[in-house]
């Protein structure tokens, strides 16, 4: 009959000592938690030399009485004393909240960690923009390893499949520049030279801006969430084993049909910005359409079209990298998927925005203001 665990409250040469028989153990402990509770010292010590097994529960059990009462622990065998330790071990107040931070050392520790993050990305993006060179070299000297017809999906993916929502953006971001404009200028009776704001503002920075926009948020994630998947599902790494560069296979159609049609889908918005314009300054100021055409004629230079041109190729090239890179990024799980998406647009867009400052400050130095 397996022993049920008891104590005898006895007095010996160095005083009062608690002796306890038995199994120490959750299925045998019964009621003694309530008869340790009644327990009162002083006691010279708790003698285990008579328990026959001990567990967690009749460790605690002892380390709390221990505790209480101020007794040392006698006579328990090896594993007995390896459990009571790491009971006591544990027997820790837990901090519920962490120590407060000074708010400046938190921020400044933050900027820092965000400075060394930017400058870790820029020198990926280089590397990887080196890669791509070695990769296009490649295929110039090896044309069969061009491949048509991913460059060809890929034209259909990011630019038809856009037509309609850059349209329509860029249509009602037209008539929007129309009414804000005409409202301003009518405080000085000008409201003529709402036709000057939206041919100069749509052709030179707005259509290309807006485009590049959504093409991050559109083709620039689906970039990074498509790769990204292919790296989890470990077809990249089959890609390298059966000798197939994947900035070859998965980056270049992508890029080069980013880089071409950018600047198609930058005139197509510069062309429906300026019809929402006029559709609104026929509507609400009565210019006529052929006029309106006749004044875009005359106001808005052809160097402003150019410029817009020249940027879209650079936006696309931009896009397509970034979110290429963040997708070769991914590792781990799913949840990388997400987070490097998330980055490819906003980096994405960063960039796009930035290098729109540096082309305006250099086409203005060159004379094409």
């Amino acid at each position: 009959m397996i022993a049920v665990p008891e104590f005898a409250d006895t007095e010996t040469a160095k005083g009062r000592m608690l002796r306890f028989t038995g199994r120490l153990t959750l299925a045998r402990v019964g009621t003694l938690p309530t008869q340790l509770d009644l327990v009162e010292g002083p006691v010279a010590g708790i003698d285990l030399s008579g328990v026959e097994r001990i567990d967690t529960v009749g460790a605690w059990l002892i380390h709390k009485l221990s505790k209480r009462l101020g007794a040392p622990i006698e006579g328990a065998d090896s594993d007995g004393t390896i459990l009571l330790a790491q009971v006591a071990e544990s027997d820790q107040l837990v901090k519920m909240r962490p120590e407060s931070e000074n708010a400046f050392t938190r921020g400044l520790a933050e900027a820092g960690e965000a400075t060394i993050a930017a400058f870790t990305t820029m020198k990926g993006l280089l590397g990887f923009f080196g890669a791509i060179m070695i990769a296009v070299g490649n295929v110039v000297r090896h044309p069969s390893r061009f491949r048509y017809n991913a460059v060809v999906q890929h034209f259909e993916l990011v630019g038809v499949r856009a037509l309609a929502i850059v349209g329509l953006m860029s249509f009602l971001i037209g008539i929007v520049i129309a009414q804000q404009g005409a409202v301003q200028l009518a405080q000085f009776g000008a409201e003529s030279l709402t036709i000057n704001l939206i041919g100069r503002i749509t052709t030179r920075e707005l259509g290309v801006l807006m485009t590049a926009i959504m093409v991050a948020g559109r083709s620039g994630s689906a970039f990074a969430a498509q790769i990204g998947t292919m790296k989890l599902t470990e077809e990249v790494d089959a890609m390298r084993t059966i000798g197939v560069s994947p900035v070859e296979a998965l980056v270049l159609p992508r890029l080069l049909a980013t880089i071409v049609m950018m600047p198609l889908l930058g005139f197509f918005a510069m062309f429906m910005s300026i019809v929402g314009g006029g559709l609104l300054c026929w509507i609400s100021l009565g210019i006529a359409p052929d006029s309106y055409i006749q004044r875009l004629a005359e106001v808005v230079p052809l160097t402003d079209v150019w410029v817009g041109l020249i940027k879209a190729p650079v936006f696309g090239a931009v896009i397509a990298m970034t979110g290429c890179f963040q997708g070769m990024l991914v590792a781990g799980n799913a949840e990388e998927v997400g987070q490097k998406t998330t980055s490819a647009v906003v980096q994405a867009i960063f960039l796009v925005i930035v290098l729109d400052a540096f082309f305006a400050v250099f086409f203005t130095s060159v004379g094409w203001n």
